[in-house]
């Protein structure tokens, strides 16, 4: 393998190619000294603990929300600052504490390949387990100052506020397609915004770009949520590396299904009946819901009609909106190979949906 092979391999990062070696190493080193904060402060308890609480982050992942922080702040004038380890750490422990509850609501056995927590010890510990990660989540934040506290609470406040949202539902009187991305920016695009406040705000930036990072979380966070919609309904298996259709199957109305479901016609109307319980009119049904689909002909048949959609079409068009919103902020924010890795970290959003 050549020289110059050899470092574009290097550049890539916990899955994404930052473009310039240096960059790549720096936060490579970064998110080691966040793997092993996360694993030090979780070995340190009880036994009976340690394992369901070290169970996911053994699993790996791609540890997105430590390396956007360390990322963005490398653009600050202070980028080798220790805090941005710690709060690279913070954020990954509420997002591990997050999928700790979600398998349970969601009563998913596996996760990262592995048996999920509460089909290994079941729902109580699962959640107990969550709320351990959690509590080691706001030990660190303690440490960090209180404005670092203050937006973690404010993070928690609106990850609780979106699973409840999603859960309850959109009523009758909201418009789905704004539920939907109401839920997207909670469940996903918050923490990945306080990752970029902590990114600013510990590398020593001002407060203008500190609010320019956060919003440029706001848009990758809700960008990255709505490419794996589209790919989940466009993608085959082998190029993804997921069943196609899996929201169908589970019963959930992605964005590109939300805007097929409005058509006229009679492709619109055939997805209505296959994705959709008819409105009662008691109290307890104030709004549309949805089918999950029970057989892998049911699932071909809607995945081919949405991929005919003008749904897709749209879905696209906001992904690009989005994508738009992340450009005009890096853009006002420091050059450089870190502004230039992030730059190529939206077109990433943008191509993986073809």
């Amino acid at each position: 393998m050549s020289t110059s092979a050899v470092d574009e391999q290097n550049t890539v990062v916990a899955g994404v190619d930052l473009g310039d070696l240096e960059l790549a190493n720096t936060v490579r080193n970064g998110l080691e000294q966040v793997e092993k904060l996360l694993i030090d402060e979780l070995s340190d308890g009880e036994d009976f603990l340690q394992e369901a609480a070290l169970h996911l982050a053994k699993a790996g992942g791609k540890r997105f929300r430590p390396l956007f922080t360390i990322l963005t702040g490398q653009l600050g004038p202070n980028p080798t600052d220790p805090a941005l380890i710690t709060a690279g750490t913070v954020v990954e422990l509420v997002h591990l504490a997050t999928l700790y509850h979600d398998d349970v609501m969601d009563e998913a056995p596996m996760r990262r390949g592995a048996a999920s927590v509460n089909s290994r010890w079941g729902n109580s510990i699962a959640i107990l387990a969550g709320d351990y990660l959690f509590a080691h989540a706001s030990r660190l934040t303690s440490t960090l100052g209180p404005d670092a506290v203050r937006i973690i609470a404010e993070t928690f406040a609106e990850l609780v506020t979106g699973q409840m949202r999603e859960t309850m539902g959109a009523r009758e009187s909201q418009d789905p397609v704004e539920h939907y991305l109401r839920v997207v920016w909670e469940k996903t695009g918050s923490l990945i915004a306080a990752s970029g406040r902590f990114g600013g705000t510990f590398s020593g930036a001002d407060t203008d770009h500190v609010e320019r990072l956060a919003r440029l979380g706001d848009a990758v966070g809700t960008a990255f949520q709505i490419s794996d919609d589209i790919i989940d309904i466009s993608s085959a298996a082998e190029q993804s590396g997921k069943t196609p259709g899996t929201d169908l199957r589970e019963g959930v109305h992605t964005l590109p299904v939300l805007y097929a479901l409005r058509e006229e016609g009679a492709d619109g109307d055939r997805l209505r009946t296959m994705l959709t319980h008819p409105v009662g009119s008691a109290s307890d049904h104030p709004r549309v819901l949805a089918r999950p689909l029970e057989t892998d002909a049911e699932v071909e048949e809607a995945l081919v009609l949405l991929g005919r959609s003008r749904g897709m079409v749209l879905a696209k068009e906001k992904l690009q909106g989005y994508a738009d919103i992340a450009h005009t902020e890096l853009s006002a924010l420091p050059a450089g190979p870190a502004n230039d890795a992030l730059e190529r970290l939206v077109r990433y959003t943008i191509e993986r949906v073809g």
